[in-house]
């Protein structure tokens, strides 16, 4: 299972010659946003209802929470929550080369360097401009690169905004493009994230809409994120993508995608495919397992069975992943005709 490597939103403070800013900089500057998630047709939400355009909507709220030290340095760290849920905290600096991503704070609150520091926004920012990021995140080696297309209008339901077109594209660890639109004075008022299927295909598109102008306002109440597993897994239709707990006896394949988090160096991973009320088959029959050896701390990757030559037998199956000799997680499915 390929991990995707987000790009935050980069909406922090740069000053023009004038003395004016680039964006409000005022603790408890929140930005609201109208957030679109749409996947490919071969995948389906895990987490959420689509609406009847089958795209999931929501609102996110992006906010200025303070600073973080990290190194020594004083980064401004900007939340974003979206339904009660820190999911990400990025950690940024300022300075005459422009807006800089050092280290990022994930939903369970670990703390993730950037080696080196990811440039969001190249100073001076200009139609014309470019940069690249290449460097490590996490366990992810990452490619990035941007250009400032042009300056357009921009509508939304923020209102109207001239603002600056900058479109990413990243190479690795997976494809992915980002189009987002920045306008002095205010920020990022548009992103347009696309990830990709190794054939080109979508997986998951997520598209962020200014709703209102930034403004200081409280915190929203937020929700605590009970510690994630050492290992955590879930079964799919494909290597990437949303899960699914039910399969058509004709699945071609079925995934089992593991990912661990803090584990002991050369921890052994095994997993275990299991019938648990099969017909003509004893409850609890093990089909197959396997076993693979974690090459870092927050290794992950992905178990598959392929179907047999006469078709899945329909049923409840489970799937058992170990973690050394202590069972750490289980994903049950079911396959229908």
């Amino acid at each position: 299972m390929q991990k995707i490597v987000s790009l935050a939103l980069a909406v922090v403070p740069l000053i023009f010659a004038s003395g004016k800013e680039l964006v409000p900089t005022a603790d408890g500057t929140t930005w609201l946003y109208e957030m679109t998630q749409e996947t490919g047709k071969k995948f389906a939400f895990s987490d959420a209802k689509p609406g009847p355009d089958g795209k999931v909507h929501r609102l996110a709220a992006y906010r200025i929470n303070g600073t973080q030290e990290v190194n020594g340095k004083i980064l401004l760290k900007f939340e974003m929550i979206c339904e009660g849920v820190i999911t990400n905290t990025d950690l940024m600096t300022v300075d005459e080369h422009g807006i800089s991503c050092a280290a990022r704070v994930d939903q369970y609150g670990e703390l993730t360097k950037l080696d080196p520091t990811q440039t969001m926004i190249a100073a001076p920012l200009k139609s014309g401009a470019t940069w690249e990021f290449d460097g490590k995140v996490a366990d992810a080696n990452v490619h990035q690169h941007y250009d400032v297309l042009a300056e357009e209008e921009v509508d939304l339901p923020a209102g109207k905004f001239r603002a600056f077109h900058i479109h990413g594209e990243q190479t690795e660890p997976m494809r992915m493009t980002i189009d987002r639109w920045f306008a002095n004075g205010t920020g990022i008022v548009k992103d347009v994230t696309t990830v990709k299927m190794p054939d080109g295909g979508l997986l998951r598109r997520i598209s962020l809409e200014l709703r209102e102008r930034p403004k200081i306002a409280p915190r929203p109440e937020v929700k605590p994120v009970p510690p994630p597993k050492k290992i955590s897994v879930i079964v799919g239709k494909g290597p990437m993508g949303d899960s699914t707990n039910q399969f058509r006896e004709d699945t071609p394949k079925i995934y089992a995608r593991w990912q661990g988090r803090g584990l002991r160096e050369q921890a052994k991973i095994r997993v275990v495919w299991i019938a648990e009320k099969v017909a003509d088959v004893p409850p609890n029959y093990t089909i197959d397992e396997a076993t693979t050896i974690a090459d870092s701390r927050n290794a992950h990757g992905t178990f598959t069975l392929a179907r047999p030559d006469t078709g899945w037998a329909p049923g409840d199956y489970r799937v058992d992943f170990y973690l050394d000799a202590e069972l750490a997680d289980t994903a049950k499915l079911k396959i229908t005709k």
